[in-house]
């Protein structure tokens, strides 16, 4: 974590990283912080991510990937970059996601639902201890949900308890074989 950083040296840092997806940056008025995703972390967003797509490919639901796609409004004194972001339905140039999806190994640092909010993010999933929680935008900020809003019929426990040690395509087998069931 820094503080006392500016707009202007929050671009600099990122133009110094370039179009590596590490360090993470993340910047809320004038606090800078960087973090550099672990293997565990990887994995656990990249599986989450797969298991989105396969729910929407199951459901004949149209989805756009951006993966960690840095936001950021200068007025706002914001940026960050999701581990995984989603656009829902046609659209040719999105001004933000419909969903981003945060993997929290650690505690502590930028409150990530401020910098979502003044973004205009409607709905943030944040993957913590096996579980996922909801949020949606609403006027006075964000509302946990018990449900996703954008996917309004997905299950996320069921989502989340797909998201076990092993493989990806293992965790695919199983999130497959839970929405069979489902149905």
């Amino acid at each position: 974590m820094l503080r006392g950083v500016s707009w202007t040296d929050y671009q600099h840092i990122q133009s110094v990283r370039g179009e590596h997806s590490a360090p993470r940056i993340t910047y809320l008025r004038g606090q800078l912080q960087l973090m550099s995703p672990s293997r565990t972390h990887e994995s656990i967003k990249s599986i989450l991510g797969r298991l989105v797509e396969v729910y929407c490919a199951e459901h004949g639901i149209e989805f756009s990937t951006y993966g960690s796609w840095t936001l950021g409004d200068e007025a706002l004194e914001r940026g960050v970059e999701p581990d995984e972001c989603y656009v829902f339905g046609h659209v040719e140039q999105p001004a933000r996601p419909d969903l981003a999806i945060e993997v929290v190994l650690t505690s502590g640092g930028i409150d990530k639902l401020e910098v979502y909010r003044g973004l205009g993010v409607g709905e943030v999933w944040f993957w913590r201890r096996g579980e996922i929680t909801a949020y949606v935008l609403r006027e006075g900020g964000y509302a946990q949900v018990p449900r996703s809003e954008v996917l309004p019929s997905i299950d996320l426990g069921t989502l989340a308890s797909c998201i076990t040690p092993g493989t990806t395509s293992e965790a695919i087998r199983r999130y497959h074989a839970a929405l069979t069931d489902e149905a």
